[in-house]
């Protein structure tokens, strides 16, 4: 019998949990989900004969050692933070370990232990990064195969409403954690466009309307670079490519108005002083109005509160004269507090994953171009196209492994046919099929 150890059962894990109660059930396996929340694990563990549900202080050594030591594999949807005391139990107790979230210096540091002790450990294993890295990859890989050359890399992802349920001015609503949506673009982005390493600031990265592409049976899209594109380049195996980027999707008027949003310095981290003299959501909307146009003389007030914006501002609460939330530490909270407030999804809510690969190869003296989309659309508040794009690989992964039908051992994100193969098999089975047409250019 095996055991499968989960930690966090928060939104993105609803799916991943459903998976496993189900794999479990049927190989007479056991799953115990962890949470701070112990009737949040429970909701989502109780349809299950196989599942259990426990809450604990993710910092009790003692407890989430033993835990740990009791199973053949762990999963964890902590905050990436926490990871690492995760990660440093697994190699000490010898268990493979999954997470959705990139690879930082600290489990980077594990890599030799991990090898030495043929334990398998892989990170990037959700939606975005996972899924993208996999699909990528097996197209990169087939046109390599074929004796092609990729000349152009442009990979774009977002979570969206589908269209029954894209109902406000924002055209958006939070499927996943509000506070990467506050701090979105926040570091820059640098990305490859014809050669040339192109460098992005914060103020710029949702101001270019230009930044579209045309998703099929959906329309026009806005894009806006993620932060780091120029990483992957190795990743992929991908060395003198002319162009590569990776974007995040969202409609077009939500990009112009979170542009503002940006401009007004409505998410800085960093002005506490400045919202301890404000007492309501107005003023404190006003006095970031009045420091915007004093610094940037320019700007046309009327032009900037157009239509659209104006209707954007009303629907989140700028302009409420409610007490503002206390303790507030700086505005990104406070945007934070009005986004969970006023962009939540409801009950019946459908949101929608949207991941598009335009590669352009040559074979030849042909130019060609692929295009290969994904679609996934959510059942309801609580079973999300999110959840099921960010649980299901780590869920496939985690019964692959324990079923020795993945073999590899060290430390991977899923850009090897090893991993990437086998998960995208069983992904097509559940549902996540991707639509790939190729042309010539």
């Amino acid at each position: 019998m095996k055991n499968i150890l989960l930690f966090g059962a928060g939104k993105s894990a609803t799916a991943l949990i459903q998976y496993l109660g189900n794999q479990c059930d049927e190989k007479k396996w056991k799953l115990l989900v962890c949470d701070a929340d112990l009737s949040i694990a429970k909701s989502k563990t109780t349809h299950f004969a196989s599942a259990s549900a426990v809450s604990f202080d993710i910092n009790n050594t003692e407890k989430r050692q033993s835990l740990i030591e009791r199973s053949d594999l762990v999963i964890s949807m902590l905050p990436p933070s926490l990871h690492f005391l995760v990660a440093k139990d697994c190699v000490r107790f010898s268990k493979h370990l999954l997470t959705a979230s990139y690879i930082d210096t600290n489990i980077r540091a594990l890599e030799d232990a991990i090898k030495e002790k043929g334990l398998l450990f892989i990170g990037e294993m959700g939606l975005d990064p996972g899924i993208d890295h996999m699909s990528a990859m097996k197209i990169i890989n087939e046109i390599k195969s074929k004796g092609g050359i990729v000349t152009s890399f442009k990979s774009h992802c977002g979570g969206l409403m589908a269209p029954g349920s894209d109902d406000n001015p924002w055209h958006y609503k939070i499927s996943w954690n509000p506070v990467n949506v506050v701090a979105a673009g926040s570091s820059g982005a640098f990305y490859k466009k014809d050669g040339e390493i192109i460098e992005v600031l914060y103020s710029q990265v949702f101001s270019d309307e230009g930044q579209t592409v045309e998703v099929p049976n959906i329309g026009t899209l806005a894009w806006y670079p993620n932060r780091d594109s120029l990483s992957y380049i190795e990743t992929y195996h991908l060395h003198g490519i002319n162009t590569f980027i990776r974007t995040t999707l969202r409609y077009p008027s939500f990009c112009r108005g979170w542009n503002k949003i940006v401009h007004l310095d409505l998410t800085n981290k960093n002005d506490h002083e400045e919202i301890k003299h404000c007492k309501n959501f107005s003023e404190w909307f006003d006095l970031k109005k009045r420091k915007l146009f004093e610094n940037e003389t320019e700007l046309n007030e009327q032009d900037f509160f157009d239509k659209e914006f104006s209707e954007q501002v009303e629907f989140i609460g700028l302009n409420d004269s409610a007490s503002l939330p206390i303790p507030v530490s700086n505005s990104g909270s406070l945007l934070q507090f009005l986004l969970e407030k006023n962009l939540a999804m409801k009950p019946e809510d459908k949101d929608m994953i949207i991941m598009l690969h335009e590669i352009e190869f040559s074979i030849g003296d042909k130019n060609k171009q692929t295009r290969s989309c994904l679609i996934v659309k959510g059942e309801n508040k609580i079973h999300t196209a999110m959840a099921k794009t960010v649980g299901l690989p780590l869920g496939i992964a985690a019964t692959l492994i324990l079923e020795n039908k993945i073999l590899v051992t060290g430390l991977h994100i899923p850009v090897i046919p090893e991993i990437y193969a086998p998960v995208l098999a069983q992904l097509e089975l559940n549902g996540i099929t991707f639509k790939e047409t190729t042309e010539e250019l």
